[in-house]
């Protein structure tokens, strides 16, 4: 990165006590600024004289009315997004190909607010109503559905009309999606031919000048990492599991060391793939969701200092069976809470 940061080779605990506006991070020279090219050039590929202005914040978002995106902090220094995964079982964006597509979703996102696209009566009659009030942590799903593109994980168009909107817009920018042969025949071709036209009718119109006023810049904020990561962790959090201690400690033993040598959320970090995949196959719910279970039972091990007792094999059973049972209690009754034996 050409910089050093006084914080950079701080132990995970210490990091986490750095203020969010003391991290000095910057777009300029980190992994996020080609992919930020790369979209810029797929906007001019297309002739859009828009380049929605980027910064970092402590989300991917698209402020309300403007045309800009916020980028999460974490993808400027590769030391923060290890405390990401280390903190919330993924990184949001945190390859080539998903930053690409967050990148176009939160463009076709300010290319609304820049236009005034979803004021338009024919907007609304392809893809709805964008005052509908919606929940973008909880929604329902037809995995089966050809109505919307797939753009991002969990069927996220089908979240709200704003949304739809915006995905359709990322898979109609991307140069490699092949949309008008991958989606013949789908109803959502309609939605994507109506983004073709609309934006068509827009090359030729000048970018807005008004200054963008931007909403949670991390140069901005005051509040700690680990202040943060709280908060991160309650909007993602599937119920309260302070429950599951109990019973994570028959499938885990309580060391006495501090930190345990062999320690059950190092364990679960490992077989994260396959317990998420698991898991997720046999219950039917969304990958993401269930990542957050999985990283929600490993910071109960890191708190209650819990360690591996059994072989790999057995634990994996016993770990899998009692989150798939969390994770289908939270199907049927929004609850997680259940009895084991």
């Amino acid at each position: 990165m050409g910089r050093r940061l006084s914080w950079e080779h701080r132990t995970d605990e210490d990091l986490l006590d750095v203020r969010l506006c003391d991290l000095a991070v910057r777009i300029r020279g980190s992994e996020v600024e080609p992919r930020i090219r790369q979209l810029y050039q797929e906007l001019e590929e297309r002739g859009l004289r828009l380049r929605p202005v980027c910064f970092l914040a402590d989300e991917w978002l698209c402020p309300d009315g403007q045309a800009a995106i916020g980028i999460p902090f974490y993808l400027a220094h590769p030391r923060l997004k290890s405390l990401e995964f280390r903190m919330m079982f993924e990184v949001e964006g945190g390859t080539p190909s998903w930053c690409m597509k967050l990148l176009r979703h939160e463009a076709g996102h300010a290319f609304d607010h820049a236009y005034g696209l979803s004021r338009r009566e024919d907007w609304r009659r392809v893809f709805g109503s964008p005052r509908r009030r919606y929940n973008p942590y909880l929604y329902m799903v037809d995995p089966h559905s050809k109505r919307h593109v797939r753009n991002l994980p969990d069927n996220y168009a089908q979240c709200h009309p704003s949304e739809d909107f915006a995905e359709t817009f990322a898979v109609w920018l991307n140069p490699a999606s092949q949309w008008r042969t991958r989606y013949e025949g789908w109803p959502a071709m309609r939605k994507l031919r109506y983004v073709d036209r609309v934006l068509r009718e827009i090359v030729d119109r000048p970018a807005p000048r008004r200054r963008a006023q931007l909403q949670n810049e991390i140069g901005a904020m005051q509040s700690t990492l680990w202040t943060y990561y709280r908060r991160k962790h309650r909007l993602y959090q599937i119920g309260d599991l302070a429950f599951a201690a109990r019973d994570l400690k028959k499938i885990f033993r309580v060391s006495r060391a501090d930190p345990p040598a062999d320690p059950a959320s190092a364990f679960i970090r490992r077989h994260k793939r396959a317990l998420v995949e698991s898991i997720a196959a046999w219950t039917g719910a969304r990958p993401h969701p269930v990542s957050r279970l999985v990283a929600g039972l490993a910071r109960l091990c890191d708190e209650h200092g819990l360690a591996i007792k059994d072989g790999a094999p057995e634990t994996l059973v016993r770990l899998s069976t009692y989150a798939a049972t969390l994770m289908v209690n939270r199907l049927r009754t929004w609850s997680s809470r259940v009895s084991m034996p």
